[in-house]
């Protein structure tokens, strides 16, 4: 789980990026929530396994950074997305990913939408790939949203896959809301949490940028 020191050091780090006071302030108050949030069971777990389906918990923007000494293994995972091709995690290997769990009738995964978008478009020539993981829908409902937003990187429908990659990722660090954003080194591990909606876009881009910077 994130350390005191962990967050002293995100908060020295964003700094030196030269984010605003006011999204250093805002960063640091998520890390604190994060601990707790990171350390809770799994709602979305526990609806699978008592054969439940909202599909929707709410998450309150909290971040948990997992130290490299602390991760877990390597996430395996595969599925089809929305146009029918297999993804597994040997095609996001040696890259940083960040992994968008969403579904297109969920308010704050509309609202983020773009701005997951913007930061694709921002690191793609950095070694750095997105995924998006439906945990709903059907696949023209995956497209349309696809569309509709400008998304240009796929997503596993994972609900015809009876949640598998849900269940992998889910085995490595607790799913408890949609949207939940996860970036994952370069050797396929969790390596940072965000429950629910981006607070702002620059907290991912940093949390991308440090784990980068770990190859």
């Amino acid at each position: 789980m994130t350390t005191i020191g962990a967050r002293a050091s995100l908060a020295s780090r964003m700094s030196r990026a030269a984010i605003s006071r006011n999204v250093r302030v805002s960063i640091a108050a998520l890390l604190v929530i994060g601990i707790a949030a990171g350390c809770s069971g799994d709602p979305l777990a526990e609806q699978w396994n008592s054969g439940a389906d909202k599909g929707y918990i709410a998450g309150d923007g909290s971040l948990t950074e997992i130290p490299i000494e602390s991760r877990k293994p390597a996430v395996e995972f595969s599925g089809e997305d929305e146009h029918g091709n297999t993804l597994t995690n040997a095609d996001f290997a040696g890259n940083v990913t960040v992994v968008n769990f969403w579904y297109a009738g969920c308010a704050p995964c509309r609202v983020e939408a773009p701005d997951l978008q913007s930061l694709n478009e921002q690191f793609a020539d950095q070694g750095v790939k997105f995924l998006g993981v439906n945990t709903r829908d059907q696949s023209a409902q995956a497209i349309q949203f696809a569309e509709e937003f400008g998304i240009t990187y796929p997503s596993i429908m994972d609900t015809p896959n009876n949640r598998a990659v849900q269940r992998a990722f889910a085995g490595s660090i607790p799913l408890n809301a949609v949207p939940t954003t996860l970036v994952i080194d370069a050797e396929g591990r969790v390596s940072a949490r965000i429950l629910g909606q981006l607070a702002d876009p620059k907290i991912l881009a940093t949390l991308i940028t440090d784990t980068l910077a770990e190859q």
